[in-house]
């Protein structure tokens, strides 16, 4: 995949003039702060519960998802009229996963045996980052 695909409702193909952050790069390393601070959702039916319990501060979903009802589900979660998520798509699955942290690392730092993840959510972003402002200024500016 290169830098210059859709992450559905945000184009990448832009850097950002502070030091060429993508808004993949954001992406990956907001969930990966996510990961570290124990504030990702992984999976439908957890991704599921916390959209609906309003604990989510951000959703991203994946675009490969051959169901259309898993995908009307989350989209109709997240756009709620008393308060919406924002929902970011990802082309794949694979690559969502490993970002999410659902692989395992080889001694070179590779990813090995990624599962895929369809949607996380994340409820706790942790610290504070360029990226993390980053990815919020490039979702409110869509």
């Amino acid at each position: 995949m290169s830098d210059s695909e859709v992450i559905a409702e945000v184009e990448v193909a832009a850097a950002a003039p502070s030091g060429g952050l993508t808004l993949e790069d954001a992406l990956k390393t907001v969930l990966k702060k996510a990961v570290i601070n124990d504030g990702l959702v992984r999976g439908l039916r957890e991704c599921s519960k916390a959209l609906s319990r309003r604990e989510a501060e951000l959703c991203v979903l994946c675009d490969s998802v051959t169901d259309e009802s898993y995908l009307k589900l989350v989209e109709a979660l997240c756009n709620e009229p008393e308060e919406k998520i924002p929902l970011v798509k990802v082309p794949d699955a694979k690559q969502l996963g490993e970002w999410a942290g659902l692989c395992q690392l080889d001694r070179e730092g590779n990813a090995r045996k990624v599962v895929g993840a369809s949607c996380v959510v994340i409820t706790n972003w942790g610290e504070d980052s360029e990226a993390r402002q980053f990815l919020l200024d490039s979702i409110a500016s869509q």
